[in-house]
């Protein structure tokens, strides 16, 4: 959620310009029930299309990390505003809620967002309100991505037992070997990645541990399995100083969060659930 508390009444309808138009007011239907997005970002607080596209961009990530259909929640379109033709999107119920949860928690607009799709998903069995809980689903994907880029790295560099190569990064960033490491966090599942369990800040890190030893590799042309390991074990630890530097706390004593299995399928149920209200 975001950093504002509201209260009850300023949630029951989502306004713009102070009032005179709320979110219900600004959708059209045509096959589906949509909102414009040029429309919908002045709601959140957006003045420019360009610095809207991020927190779009972010929720049609989503969207496809889900593997929930993006055109059925994002449309593009051509429009004319003003006399000029614009690209535009028609966004779903649930297009808007993804693109409330990736925008900037910091504008009040966002924040009456969030607690607005809150309020009106109250009949949804699982609902997620945590905008970071979002942001989690988006780093772990991404994450998945960049171990496979790093194995294919680590194959060229001659590493033939990467087991061995992969605990050396994370025996860098937390001080232990990661068997160790599951029982220092008490891994709710020692045969799931930690990955799983992580909190948004943590995953950040270990995503940029991964990119930065992928990084190394190809620059000083790193190979063999030991080479490789140090490689792997030197950008570990340059993180874990970072961090303790920067946050104050060791990577190892950060709180495991909720699976990030059940975080998506609680996204997917708001999916549908958001969808029932069109119907």
């Amino acid at each position: 959620m975001s950093n504002y508390d509201l209260a009850l009444e300023d949630i029951d309808v989502f306004h713009y310009e102070e009032g005179s138009i709320n979110f219900n007011d600004l959708c059209a239907e045509n096959g589906f029930t949509y909102w414009y997005a040029r429309d919908y970002m002045k709601m959140l607080g957006y003045q420019k299309y360009n610095s809207f596209k991020k927190p779009v961009n972010k929720a049609i990530t989503t969207c496809m990390t889900l593997d929930i259909d993006v055109t059925d929640n994002f449309v593009q379109v051509n429009r004319v505003i003003n006399g000029e033709e614009v690209k535009d999107y028609k966004l779903s119920r649930f297009a808007c809620y993804l693109i409330a949860m990736n925008a900037d928690g910091k504008k009040l607009e966002v924040a009456r967002a969030q607690a607005f799709f809150a309020a009106a998903a109250e009949t949804i069995r699982r609902y997620v309100s945590d905008a970071s809980q979002v942001e989690r689903v988006l780093i772990r994907d991404e994450i998945s991505i960049h171990e496979k880029s790093l194995s294919g790295v680590a194959k060229e560099a001659g590493v033939e037992k990467y087991a061995l190569f992969q605990n050396a990064g994370y025996r860098g960033m937390y001080n232990m070997n990661l068997s160790k490491l599951k029982d220092y966090k008490n891994s709710p599942d020692v045969r799931r990645t930690l990955l799983d369990y992580m909190g948004k800040d943590e995953l950040a890190a270990n995503l940029f541990r991964i990119t930065q030893t992928e990084l190394k590799m190809r620059n000083e042309n790193i190979k063999g399995q030991r080479n490789s390991e140090n490689a792997a074990e030197q950008v570990g630890r340059k993180v874990r100083k970072t961090m303790i530097e920067i946050g104050g706390i060791a990577p190892e004593d950060m709180e495991l969060e909720e699976d990030i299995k059940k975080i998506k399928t609680s996204l997917k149920q708001t999916h549908k659930g958001l969808k029932k209200i069109d119907d």
